[in-house]
């Protein structure tokens, strides 16, 4: 996906407008039927609260009960959505958002001015701190303007808040939430997408219905029901009983059998980057502070082997941890696999033996991943023991930096190579374990620079720097596959760019008998 970056223009206003897909439509036929997915991950309450977003897998639920004042559509990296329009100031300090016309939250309030400015506030996610101190102001000059005054020039605010790499541009009712609170929201949470909350089991499933009042159109199925199944064979087996028509995550031999099995397919989409992180680099007393010893981990690693192995070879082998769709990437040379480079250098390293690396922490829909990754570097003498966490769990420790030693990393932000670097290579970036100065230096230089030519040279060189230290051991982009049955016509995987999830959920579609 490339992420547009030249808001900054020498033009009096520039205007961006036009419609997610088309204008509202006339009320089309009634939904009806259901859709079930089989997740692989734990749903939890704090994914039906954009102010708490953290990670991508939130919007699986979010693009469902809400709606972003922008956000990414189909054929659009950044579409208006409950904003009509909006512009930007010649200095690149004040955007304006137009918001569209009687829309209404599944309450039946109307989405305001105060609305956008009320979810803003109280945004707390991951990147709450760079959005509000790069704020001055948020001015709602009525009920249909919403107005950012920024400190300074900022060429990605739009990335930031425009895209899924935060939920800070998407709407909650502020009335509502003042009276019910943060917790009660969450228990009972009310949006302005194109699904309503009906229920929600915890560690069972989540189910929500078609709200006929969604401003984009009517959506075609009525019922959506997200069935958390863990094990992938469960799920598997669940999608062969066709008591799920969707199913996340099909890897290996359980991908295979989809495949084979007749009027069911395979869907693979690329939302995220694996690499591992050397958390204790900065330490001089850790083996991992010797760049021979990261390169090292580096070339033990058989990348397509694990390719082959997880994903049938259709992810694709990087030597980076910026995604080949994000704006301002740079190319890296493609990685290799030598194990007998990867012992010499151990030994030169001063550790002819190998050494004890400690725990190897990963997602638990990784583990796969993560014991391949194990071996490859046991092999060459780097021997960790392997510590697979639920998925909010390992997010909440990564975001607390608690996991140390070895950390499998799933990059699956949106953004640019920008917002990429600020997060995992600028010293204080949100998931950043440590930093290089000379790399933090033209990270602030990039982020002054309003000349977009000059803007790519920086980060790119940046992540050449990133490269030549060996500061990550990247794997690949994951091909993300999912299953899907013979119900569904339309299963709404794909059709945002570097999006996982089915989206959006008013195009999707069931056959008809």
């Amino acid at each position: 996906m490339k992420l547009p970056t030249a808001f900054l223009v020498s033009l009096a206003v520039f205007v961006v407008a036009g419609l997610a897909g088309a204008a509202p439509v006339g009320r089309a036929a009634a939904p009806e039927g259901q859709v079930t997915w089989g997740v692989h991950t734990t749903l939890v309450p704090t994914y039906f609260d954009p102010a708490e977003t953290m990670i991508v897998t939130r919007f699986m639920v979010m693009y469902a009960l809400h709606d972003g004042l922008v956000k990414p559509m189909p054929g659009k990296s950044m579409a208006p959505s409950l904003a009509e329009s909006w512009s930007v100031s010649p200095d690149g300090l004040v955007y304006e958002f137009r918001l569209r016309t009687g829309v209404r939250f599944h309450n039946g309030e109307i989405v305001t001015a105060e609305d956008v400015k009320f979810s803003f506030e109280r945004y707390r996610g991951i990147y709450a701190k760079p959005l509000k101190e790069r704020v001055v102001s948020v001015e709602t000059p009525d009920a249909g303007r919403v107005r950012f005054r920024l400190k300074r020039p900022w060429p990605d605010f739009m990335v930031f808040y425009g895209t899924i790499a935060t939920g800070a541009g998407w709407i909650v009712p502020k009335k509502y939430v003042e009276k019910v609170g943060d917790e009660g929201f969450k228990k009972a949470p009310v949006g302005a997408g194109p699904y309503r909350f009906v229920s929600f089991s915890p560690g069972i499933e989540l189910v929500l219905e078609a709200f006929d009042g969604y401003w984009r159109k009517t959506p075609n199925v009525k019922r959506l029901i997200f069935r958390v199944i863990p094990d992938p064979s469960t799920r598997l087996a669940a999608l062969k009983r066709e008591e799920v028509d969707i199913v996340y995550s099909m890897v290996g031999e359980l991908a295979e059998e989809v495949r084979r099995t007749p009027g069911f397919s395979l869907k693979p989409v690329f939302p995220s980057v694996h690499w591992l992180t050397f958390t204790d680099q900065w330490d001089p007393k850790s083996p991992w502070h010797d760049r021979r010893v990261r390169v090292a981990a580096n070339l033990a690693v058989d990348r397509q082997a694990i390719n082959e192995a997880r994903t049938f070879g259709l992810s694709r082998v990087t030597g980076t941890i910026v995604p080949s769709s994000f704006d301002f990437y740079w190319q890296p040379p493609a990685p290799s696999f030598d194990p007998a480079r990867a012992k010499q250098l151990l030994t030169e390293a001063g550790y002819p033996n190998g050494f004890d690396a400690g725990e190897y922490f990963c997602d638990m829909t990784s583990t796969d991943a993560g014991e391949a990754m194990i071996g490859y570097l046991q092999a060459v003498g780097v021997r960790a023991k392997l510590r697979p966490l639920e998925r909010a769990a390992f997010n909440k420790s990564v975001a607390e930096k608690k996991l140390r030693s070895l950390v499998q990393v799933i990059g699956g932000g949106f953004g640019n190579a920008a917002t990429r670097l600020e997060a995992y290579v600028v010293s204080n970036g949100a998931f950043a374990y440590g930093g290089y100065p000379d790399l933090d230096g033209l990270f602030q230089e990039q982020a002054a620079e309003l000349d977009r030519t000059k803007r790519e040279s920086i980060l790119q060189r940046i992540q050449q720097l990133v490269h030549e230290r060996a500061m990550f051991a990247p794997i690949y982009e994951l091909a993300f596959v999912a299953g899907v049955g013979r119900r569904v016509e339309e299963s709404g995987l794909g059709l945002i760019a570097g999006y996982a999830f089915s989206a959006p959920y008013e195009d999707m579609k069931l056959k008809t008998k």
